[in-house]
């Protein structure tokens, strides 16, 4: 189906976890309540066909046998198979331009190998949700572009692992921290009651910015980790920043060459693999710079989720919005908040009452202490609502498939069958 004139158009970008959500949320919960359900389309706009379970990414890289394929990536217009026919559309392109004063978005379509790509062109929205996500510095970690080039990173990278003998990883957080597990427990194996792996057949450094790896957890969750760590071989360097790397496009551009690091405490490392996992960067240079936060987000308000200064009906969830911290919990709490705001706003143009369409609803962050870190496959640490999580319960909710277990009703709008 094709992008209509004749329609009111609700374009979400981003078809990841907050923008899958939202589309499907409105189409079961929004449009039909509207006075003239069939006068709107829901157009996602995505760089990628595929939907994927980005946590996963860290122990995915190793090789395709970790995950089941069709479960890792879904496609996302098989996804809304189920709506009538014109009341969604799927565009796969990129979103280079807003012009919130006369509610256009431009659109770049997405070159693939059916398809040579076609002329930028402009929507008129009613209503635009961004959720656009963030890019991961490495290639190796989510989509920079489409699952294409994802896949092709990964192949790379897989090529050249074997005759690594170093690997250098940028980043203490929890991206850096799965990878550093990950890699060291399929390279190294895990020491049993040894404390530290002392002889381990590939070298693993992590480079960590700060005084202690995982900043959100407290001190003691970060200790446990860092013991982990030790027994899969991974060596930690803290207050160490990696300031030059050389080639240039080491890491970020090629994923399989040697690099030449030189750290913030002078050390120089040499690398046969480097990958820089050092936290991600909003996907917001489409955005103008007058709804941009100083750290590149989109300027949210952080209970209504509506976006400060764009004008009528243009909303931001996810991680390139401002309103909460990055992380997954926080999507699934925005999104019957948004969705329920957004539906009263379109009651409101369609002419309802103020009383009628109800008031709006209120966004607030879970702010107590929540991640959850698998190291390899048999171990993690972690909290949840401010309760430290045991190493098996963090393996039995996230590090036995990383979160693979619950995407599939998410892709399917299953999740959101119910209004909440």
């Amino acid at each position: 189906m094709a992008i209509t004139n004749d329609k009111k158009k609700i374009v979400v970008l981003g078809g990841s976890y907050a923008g899958v959500s939202t589309a499907h949320y409105l189409l079961k919960h929004a449009i039909p309540k509207l006075p003239d359900p069939k006068s709107y389309q829901i157009v996602l706009i995505s760089t990628s066909s595929q939907a994927m379970c980005r946590p996963a990414a860290p122990r995915a890289l190793i090789s395709d046998t970790m995950f089941p394929q069709d479960k890792l990536f879904v496609g996302i217009q098989k996804s809304f198979s189920q709506y009538a026919s014109g009341s969604f559309v799927f565009e796969q392109g990129t979103a280079t331009a807003l012009d919130y004063e006369n509610q256009t978005v431009s659109v770049l379509p997405v070159k693939t190998d059916n398809s040579s790509g076609s002329a930028e062109f402009k929507i008129n929205y009613h209503a635009l949700v961004i959720a656009t996500g963030a890019s991961t510095p490495s290639p190796l970690l989510g989509f920079t572009r489409d699952e294409t080039v994802l896949k092709s990173s990964w192949a790379a990278f897989r090529g050249a692992l074997p005759k690594a003998k170093h690997i250098v990883i940028a980043g203490g957080g929890a991206s850096g921290v799965e990878v550093a597990g990950e890699l060291g427990e399929h390279l190294n194996g895990r020491a049993g009651w040894r404390s530290t792996l002392s002889d381990p057949k590939v070298r693993i450094t992590l480079l960590s910015g700060g005084a202690r790896i995982l900043p959100y957890l407290r001190p003691a969750i970060a200790q446990t980790a860092e013991a982990y760590l030790a027994k899969v071989g991974v060596r930690i360097v803290h207050n160490a920043r990696v300031t030059t790397v050389s080639p240039g496009g080491a890491g970020t551009g090629d994923v399989a060459v040697n690099a030449t690091l030189a750290l913030s405490n002078g050390e120089m490392l040499q690398a046969d693999l480097y990958i820089p996992a050092t936290g991600a960067v909003p996907n917001t240079k489409f955005v103008p710079e007058t709804v941009r936060c100083p750290d590149g987000r989109v300027n949210t308000h952080a209970s209504t989720l509506r976006v400060i200064g764009a004008g009528e009906r243009v909303y931001s969830i996810g991680d390139v919005s401002s309103a909460a911290r990055p992380a997954v919990h926080n999507i699934t709490s925005m999104v019957p908040v948004l969705c329920a705001n957004i539906k009263r706003d379109l009651l409101l143009a369609a002419g309802v009452s103020a009383q009628a369409a109800g008031e709006d609803r209120t966004f607030e962050e879970d702010t107590r202490e929540t991640q959850l870190v698998p190291v390899g496959k048999s171990k993690g640490v972690g909290a949840a609502m401010g309760m430290r999580v045991p190493s098996f319960l963090v393996w039995l909710i996230k590090g036995r498939d990383y979160w693979l277990w619950t995407t599939g009703n998410l892709w399917s709008g299953k999740q959101w069958a119910k209004e909440s």
